[in-house]
């Protein structure tokens, strides 16, 4: 196989497109070699729920598998391989899957004929699966799967290479928290709760906004640091039991434009600016305070100026303040909680399609609760 040039490699790491755009790119290098490969894809392993995620694709031939998870657990073949650390050959896809689970399925009516697939992981800790599909049984012998490794690995890297960018931002907005002891409810668990419920959201409304596996997986990586800003808000405003003045409020609602600014410095500080998806970042804690009716703030944004993924994270926030207990009112009941959003939805408030969403996943949402549960109050 010809031997990658700098170029491709370059191509592959280049901060100036989505990771699924480099991976398409590599992709149509590979189909010059091996016009076979018909799918490509990265499903990604999120430990604390031990599932599955799909992630990036590139697909030529049949329908691209999307906003699709399972639990490791309940795939023993593919436990096997992250255990183990081998890779797996399936010469004849359609004699040796057997149908009945939603993702063997969908593998069979593809008409797929071979596969291979490939355990990655990220500083020993499995971060998923490479999935490669075949037109045609027998595809990948001992050379094909050796030149695809060398490509797997480059993967690997780059992928480990870009969670690696976004764990830094991440990290540096929990330093900042703890430096300050912010003492607010926006306690890691609460911060994981909304995270989900926003994954739930973007999953439930992805095909009517067009939101790919990657941006999904972003709006649930960036959620957390929807009120990022409040680490620049006094004590005394922020943690005060009792309704606050108009001064104060004014005070509190200054930290979207502090949040906006941390933000912006720590991308910076980490030569992060042009990555794709920090602007996706950047609207999650700019607006995530605004409402349809233009009666949010600090903008006041309407309509289809308040950007999608802020409108995720708006719901998924105020669903978990209403469900979980605060030193200020009760626990509401799932049940309750959604109602109240559902009329704000009614009063032009909230995007009607993610609050639907989220009612949709009653028992995702009472697992999330059961597992991510506060320290007591």
């Amino acid at each position: 196989m010809e031997q990658l040039v700098p170029l491709q490699v370059l191509q592959l790491f280049s901060p100036h497109s989505t990771v699924n755009e480099r991976l398409s790119a590599l992709h149509d290098r590979i189909l010059k070699q091996m016009p076979w490969v018909s799918r490509i894809a990265c499903a990604l392993y999120d430990k604390p729920a031990d599932q599955l995620k799909t992630f990036i694709h590139s697909t030529r031939k049949g329908q691209a598998l999307s906003c699709y998870q399972a639990r490791l657990s309940d795939i023993p073949s593919l436990q096997q391989l992250a255990q183990q650390g081998v890779c797996r050959i399936i010469d004849d896809v359609q004699v040796t899957i057997q149908a009945g689970s939603e993702h063997s399925d969908w593998l069979l009516a593809q008409q797929y004929q071979s596969s291979f697939t490939v355990p990655l992981y990220d500083q020993d800790q499995l971060l998923g699966f490479m999935f490669f599909d075949a037109s045609q049984t027998h595809a990948f012998s001992l050379t094909v799967q050796r030149d695809l490794l060398l490509y797997c690995n480059l993967i690997n890297m780059a992928l480990s290479s870009e969670l690696a960018a976004v764990r830094a931002v991440l990290a540096s907005a929990q330093v900042a928290r703890d430096f300050v002891s912010l003492r607010d409810f926006e306690t890691g668990a609460h911060l994981e709760r909304m995270a989900r419920y926003a994954r739930l959201i973007a999953q439930g409304v992805a095909s009517h906004y067009q939101l790919d596996d990657e941006t999904i997986e972003h709006i649930y990586l960036f959620a957390p640091l929807h009120d990022i800003g409040k680490i620049g808000i006094p004590d005394h405003i922020l943690l005060k039991p009792g309704p606050l003045t108009p001064e104060e409020r004014l005070i509190m609602q200054s930290h979207v434009g502090k949040g906006v600014l941390i933000v912006n410095k720590v991308l910076g500080d980490f030569g992060l600016e042009n990555l794709p998806d920090s602007q996706l970042m950047q609207h999650i804690v700019a607006c995530h305070h605004e409402f349809l009716d233009g009666s949010g703030y600090p903008q006041g944004l309407v309509g289809d100026a308040v950007p999608v993924a802020a409108r995720i994270v708006t719901v998924s926030d105020i669903f978990d303040a209403l469900s979980s207990q605060r030193p200020y009112k009760p626990t509401w009941s799932v049940e309750q909680a959604l109602a109240e959003l559902q009329r704000m939805a009614a009063q032009g408030k909230l995007d009607p399609l993610c609050v639907a969403a989220l009612a949709q996943q009653v028992q995702a949402i009472n697992w999330i609760r059961a597992t991510f549960i506060d320290a007591a109050l």
